[in-house]
Order: C-alpha cells, then sequence, then structure tokens
C-alpha cells in the first residue's frame, strides 16, 4: 500500500488534501482536491465533517498559498464526500457556493449540476460527466488543462468500488473509457498514472465477477443460497468487515442475472436456472 500524504502537490492546478478519516470503506481517507491557480480556487468534496484535523489542514493549506474558496463541488452525496459543507462555510468561508448533481429524491439546499456543465476558476476549467451507478448522484469531473479526471468514487486507488446499480455502473465505466484521460485522481487511494489499463480492469472484473458467480451457482444445482452465501463461496480471503459491501455488489449482480434470466430468486434466497 502506497502511503499518502496528507497534503501534496499534484500538478500546478491540483493540491490534495487528505480527509483524515481512514476505514475500511474509505481506505486511507476520502481525498479532498483543491484546483485552479488564481486567489480563487475550487474545492471538491469536503471529508465527513467529524475529523477537526482535516478542517485544520484545509486552513492551513489556504493559508500557505494566501487563497480562498470560490465554489465548493461535491462528486456526490455520501457522508464521507459532503459531511464538512457546513463546517467550511462557518469556519472558512460563509459566502462559498456549494454545488452537486441533483436527483429528485435526495433534494438539497446545493446549487445544480448538470450533466456537461462547466466550472471554471482561474487556472482550471472542469467538465461535468453525470456517471450514476456507485450513487445515482454521482458526476465525475474532468480538468481540460490536464486531461485528468477526478473520479470520485466510480474508479478507486486501490481495489475495486462499490455500487447501487450495476447496469448504471458499466454504463459509467465506458463513458469515462471513451474521455480518455491521461490521468486519474480518485475518491480514495493515490493518483492513477494508467487510466485506460484501471478502467478496462473495472470492467473486467466486473465480467469475470459475473461468470464467478454463475459458475458458483451452477456447481450447487438446486441449492438456494443467501447473497453472503455467495460472497463466502468466491470472494477469496475477503475480511469479515467487509462482507456487507461484498454482500450488496453479490445482489446487484443477481438482480441484473435475473432480468437476463441466467438466476432465479424466492424470498431473497438464489439458485441457477
Amino acid at each position: 500500500m502506497n502511503i499518502i500524504p496528507r497534503v501534496s502537490q499534484l500538478s500546478p492546478r491540483v493540491i490534495h488534501i487528505l480527509g483524515c478519516n481512514p476505514g475500511p470503506l474509505t481506505l486511507q481517507g476520502t481525498n479532498t482536491y483543491l484546483i485552479g491557480t488564481g486567489k480563487k480556487r475550487i474545492l471538491l468534496d469536503t471529508g465527513d465533517g467529524e475529523v477537526p484535523e482535516y478542517i485544520d489542514l484545509l486552513k492551513s493549506v489556504l493559508k500557505e498559498h494566501q487563497v480562498t474558496l470560490d465554489h465548493i463541488l461535491l462528486s456526490h452525496w455520501h457522508p464521507d464526500h459532503v459531511g464538512g459543507v457546513k463546517t467550511i462555510q462557518q469556519s472558512i468561508n460563509k459566502d462559498c457556493k456549494v454545488s452537486k448533481f441533483h436527483i429528485e429524491e435526495k433534494p438539497t439546499n446545493f446549487e445544480n449540476l448538470t450533466d456537461g456543465q462547466e466550472v471554471s476558476v482561474e487556472g482550471a476549467n472542469l467538465k461535468v460527466y453525470h456517471t450514476p451507478g456507485h450513487s445515482t448522484d454521482h458526476v465525475v469531473l474532468l480538468l481540460k488543462e490536464e486531461n485528468a479526471l477526478f473520479s470520485g468514487d466510480c474508479i478507486l486507488g486501490e481495489g475495486t468500488a462499490v455500487f447501487e446499480d450495476l447496469y448504471d455502473y458499466m454504463k459509467s465505466l465506458k463513458t469515462i473509457l471513451n474521455i480518455n484521460p491521461c490521468k486519474i485522481y480518485p475518491g480514495h487511494g493515490p493518483p492513477i498514472a494508467e487510466p485506460t489499463q484501471r478502467i478496462e480492469y473495472y470492467i473486467h472484473h466486473r465480467n469475470e465477477r459475473e461468470k464467478q458467480i454463475l459458475k458458483f451457482l451452477s456447481s450447487h444445482p438446486k441449492t438456494e443460497m443467501s447473497p453472503l452465501d455467495i460472497v463466502k463461496g468466491v470472494y477469496e480471503n475477503l475480511d469479515a468487515s467487509l462482507y456487507s459491501a461484498a454482500e450488496r455488489n453479490v445482489e446487484h449482480h443477481l438482480k441484473k442475472l435475473e432480468k437476463e434470466g441466467k438466476v432465479r430468486s424466492n424470498a431473497m434466497l438464489w439458485s441457477s436456472m
């Protein structure tokens, strides 16, 4: 595992600030990014709001570079990405704009981002791409000056991502593949220097996982299994703390496979056709 510094200058336009909230799902912590070259910058994501150390870190970076926040952009609604908004507005800049992609069932007080929109500050133009799957409101942002993609939780710097809807997620991976970025700054984990290889791995990994699930069910004909049974049969050497996330992934695969007529369900127990 590459140890991620708490603060690092990734490019002339991008400063990384670690959210200081490590955990099984956040890895070494949520990555937040200060973007731009002028006095007013964009902050992408805000940590979970529960770690004063992160707010102090953000303040120190702003002071060191003698800059302020013009705009906060949020990759998606999950608490470890949006939780710091209120504290940042209260303690750093109460007039800072905050924007995210809006989904009807999750109304917010934030301004609305739209697919294809561009958000700019001096030295940085960011294009918004709606990439649902990890969550319905998820977006990635392309820094046009560097052809660098901020991938949020759609693609991680280590391991693979969880998702709410596998069909949408696979479409979003193909969207990112077509953008063809030269590097990726993920929501968790270190930067990705070879994006195409990583995106293709993600697509291949999901297709292979689907084959494993089908093979495992087929090897136990007429046996009904829970998603956890399948996790234990398919995921090798998985830490028990990650069972819940793996179960959700398996359930999404199973629902997709059921629509395709390849498996059947009975009260949340699953079997091969």
